[in-house]
């Protein structure tokens, strides 16, 4: 979190996860500070760590009564929305996996994330934005100083923004220059990042701020101070980006694969030998087969490899070819001997899906990805590795779980969004015959919509209305978000007069019965 002192209070810049935390930061700056009100809010990208935690630093009566103003890029809460809760139960189940929350921090266990030390799991919040950046050059004078804004969707994330505040010839880069090799995909799942834009928008930075700046801070790292070395910064990773690029391209053309590529590819000495550079959160790797699979997808263009067996059915079939688990076993044991921890870790693993009750699998496994966690550079990879490996050795501990849908999501969301949430939910294969037509009358929104499901799909349509509907449903978007966060149920809010039901009333609950439910919980190192 940046705070910056304005003429009249202070500005707060990307508040954090969680609320507590927000809240504990602010209170930390008070105790040093004059104790000014917050006057403003800049959200510079869509991720919850850059917005979870507003509501520990400004109370939503202010921002509606308009003496806090919040600042996003245009696409932000439609962004910030949907990453949470379309995929959400998977991406946090594999964030798990990324941040060690998992791990005890310890020399064999959590060191950090790479980018910082973990993510908190305190209240995560949002209050929308009041002001939208939709273009790079917009200015704004916030609490007496003056902010250029360079637009840069789709880069680290679909919605973010660099700034320049000019008084004080400070740069913030958001997340598109830190002091490390950043994701262009992230392991926890999210959609891809596209480097070459990335590597424009930093080129923008310099031709724009090039000549004048003083100090490049980014959220997450310490600040960059001077002219010459801001421009080093901003060149250096300018150009990282712009290499991973345009070099998976060029080898993908020579007909190499994505595995090939990124066993190939190396960055210039003259990026990788500096700090910035290093792959402490993403990796060159990884990064180089996400570019990969933003061109060219997930197939390499190998018939063999257009249709391949899952991971249990292909594991029983490598087991047997290779003379039984006990054969396997003995061999991975010689090469995790001479230290070709890779090959155990794939070979094992075939050992694993084809009977996951096979302990010593499980065992051999573990040792193999804990020795590749050790050796890692990334965090996210150390993480992965030594996770994965507790998980074989103790199993899936069930723990407390984050809500990926949380009440100030839910309300973010808008309604089209919303009802793709539902249509996401839906068990397709249990009502392919089945049909439910309802009719729904927002009357706080002055908006109509038409909720029809069938051939296992769940539709929507503003402004239509069947008049062979099961049901016509009256209600306010705040009836509808209590009905979602269970704080109300169909029965009460029909009997508080906050629903109104023409029609049969059982089709909305039975609706609702067809929605499907995830367990966090869910397996990754074992079938």
């Amino acid at each position: 979190m940046t705070i910056v002192e304005g003429k009249s209070g202070i500005t707060i810049f990307d508040p954090l996860i969680s609320e507590e935390t927000a809240k504990a930061a602010l209170e930390l700056y008070y105790k040093h500070r004059p104790k000014k009100p917050v006057v403003a809010v800049i959200y510079t990208h869509s991720h919850v760590d850059h917005y979870g935690g507003v509501r520990g630093v400004v109370d939503e009566k202010d921002v509606k009564a308009g003496k806090v103003k919040i600042y996003a890029p245009a696409g932000f809460l439609e962004h910030a929305v949907a990453e949470n809760v379309m995929a959400g139960t998977a991406m946090s189940r594999r964030a798990s996996y990324m941040y060690g929350n998992l791990l005890p921090p310890s020399e064999t266990g959590q060191l950090g994330a790479g980018l910082g030390t973990t993510t908190s799991a305190g209240t995560v919040t949002l209050i929308p934005p009041t002001d939208i950046i939709s273009k790079t050059g917009e200015k704004r004078v916030i609490d007496g100083l003056t902010y250029e804004f360079l637009y840069a969707p789709g880069s680290e994330a679909p919605a973010e923004m660099m700034y320049y505040i000019k008084e004080k010839k400070a740069l913030n880069t958001a997340e598109d220059s830190t002091h490390t090799l950043h994701n262009t995909y992230s392991l926890r799942g999210a959609k891809i990042r596209e480097p070459l834009p990335w590597s424009k928008y930093l080129n923008e930075a310099l031709k724009m701020w090039g000549d004048d700046v003083k100090v490049m801070y980014a959220m997450h790292h310490w600040p960059v101070w001077g002219n010459k070395e801001v421009r080093e910064q901003l060149s250096s990773q300018r150009d990282m980006y712009r290499y991973i690029n345009d070099e998976t391209l060029r080898l993908a053309n020579k007909g190499y694969t994505m595995t090939e590529i990124a066993e190939q590819v190396k960055l210039p000495k003259s990026i990788a030998s500096r700090f910035s550079n290093r792959g402490y959160y993403g990796s060159l790797n990884h990064n180089v087969k996400a570019t990969y699979v933003l061109y060219l997808g997930w197939f390499n263009g190998n018939p063999a490899t257009l249709n391949e067996l899952p991971p249990d059915e292909e594991g029983k079939r490598y087991v047997d070819m290779m003379g039984g688990a006990d054969a396997v076993l003995k061999k991975a044991r010689e090469y995790y001997d001479k230290g070709d921890y890779r090959w155990v870790a794939e070979v094992v693993n075939h050992v694993v899906f084809a009977d996951p009750g096979n302990q010593a699998a499980k065992n051999l496994q573990a040792d193999a990805l804990e020795q590749l966690g050790y050796q890692a550079e990334s965090g996210p990879w150390r993480n992965f590795y030594l996770t994965g490996a507790k998980e074989l050795r103790e199993g899936v501990q069930k723990l407390p779980t984050p809500d990926t849908a949380s009440p100030d999501t839910v309300k973010a969301m808008d309604l089209d969004l919303f009802f793709d949430y539902l249509a996401m939910r839906l068990k397709g294969p249990e009502v392919a015959d089945k049909h439910i037509a309802l009719n729904l009358d927002f009357t706080d929104l002055k908006k109509k919509y038409l909720l029809e499901m069938g051939n296992g799909v769940l539709n929507h349509t503003e402004g239509l209305q069947s008049k062979e509907a099961d049901a016509t449903l009256t209600l306010t978007r705040d009836t509808l978000n209590k009905l979602m966060l269970k704080q109300t149920t169909l029965k009460d809010a029909v009997a508080a007069g906050e629903l109104k039901v023409d029609g049969n009333q059982e089709k909305l609950g039975e609706l609702m019965s067809y929605m499907d439910n995830f367990d966090f919980w869910f397996n990754i190192v074992t079938p």
